[in-house]
């Protein structure tokens, strides 16, 4: 199998290198939470601790 010519191993490692830049730029942006404005997320119990030493 003949051996590759250097200019083809920095076009691989350039294809390679922005495949993956573009592949994480797509999962930062495509990334949401799931926001739920629910009536359960308002009702949000807080508890007032008063320590007696």
């Amino acid at each position: 199998m003949p051996q590759m010519a250097p200019i083809s191993w920095l076009t691989l490692f350039l294809v390679f290198s922005i495949t993956l830049v573009i592949f994480n730029i797509k999962n930062y942006f495509c990334f949401s939470y799931n926001t739920n404005n629910n009536s359960q997320n308002m009702n949000i119990k807080q508890y007032k601790m008063n320590w007696k030493w």
